[in-house]
């Protein structure tokens, strides 16, 4: 299925929520994942993120609305959807969007950002979001051919301070390069607040994981609450 351009523009201003477990947990099923991205599709989701292929499988019979799919490989460098083949294998999957990596860090396969998209565009009819962690990263992605920028990386590819909520200088910073690409705000968005302050800085949309879909992490902010 092709993400039409009207299907795309429809996600302007509205929530994507990214429903991912750890391994081990009790959550880590494809059919656990699914039913909790179809929740939030119900309170309002205009979109969803998962990681594995099967949880973009399972999510694809689940939802009716634009799945973004990755694939993790590893915990360290470069290891949301590291290699062309596991981007390909993810838009194989069903994904509508594939979230790669997006930094200017070597690849494991060798390949550059942007034969690594070439590929995925030549392959599959999927989109690229390229999971940014600088602005440096922003333009280099624009510039291999991403369909959107996000800005999942930012405090994690050691370009950028690990800010306590979302990166919003980053974030006003490649909005205001008018990079002519949906920019996606993601990463620690705990609140109601910080989303829309995330919009008002200029994304095109937001993604909400942990606060939304991990209740190990909610769980342990009460109890840390509690506890001091």
């Amino acid at each position: 299925m092709i993400l039409e351009p009207a299907v795309l523009e429809a996600l302007r201003g509205r929530l994507i929520v990214s429903a991912q477990a750890y391994p081990g947990e009790p959550m880590r099923t494809p059919t656990t994942m699914a039913q909790i991205a179809a929740s939030a599709v119900i309170g309002g989701a205009a979109a969803v993120r998962v990681q594995g292929l099967a949880d973009v499988q399972f999510t694809r019979s689940a939802v009716e609305v634009p799945v973004i799919g990755l694939w993790k490989d590893g915990h360290e460098g470069v290891f949301i959807t590291p290699t062309a083949r596991h981007a390909i294998a993810v838009a194989n999957a069903g994904a509508h969007i594939v979230a790669i990596d997006g930094t200017r860090r070597p690849r494991p396969d060798g390949l550059d950002l942007k034969t690594t998209i070439t590929m995925i565009h030549e392959q599959t009819h999927a989109l690229v979001m390229a999971d940014c962690g600088s602005l440096k990263d922003a333009f280099n992605a624009v510039e291999a051919g991403a369909d959107l920028i996000g800005t999942t990386l930012a405090g994690y590819s050691g370009e950028r301070e690990k800010t306590q909520g979302p990166d919003l200088d980053l974030i006003a910073a490649i909005a205001a390069a008018e990079l002519d690409r949906p920019l996606i705000a993601e990463g620690r968005i705990h609140t109601p607040a910080q989303a829309r302050a995330a919009l008002d800085a200029g994304a095109f949309a937001v993604v909400v994981g942990t606060a939304i879909t991990h209740p190990a992490s909610i769980t342990g902010w009460f109890d840390e609450a509690l506890r001091a």
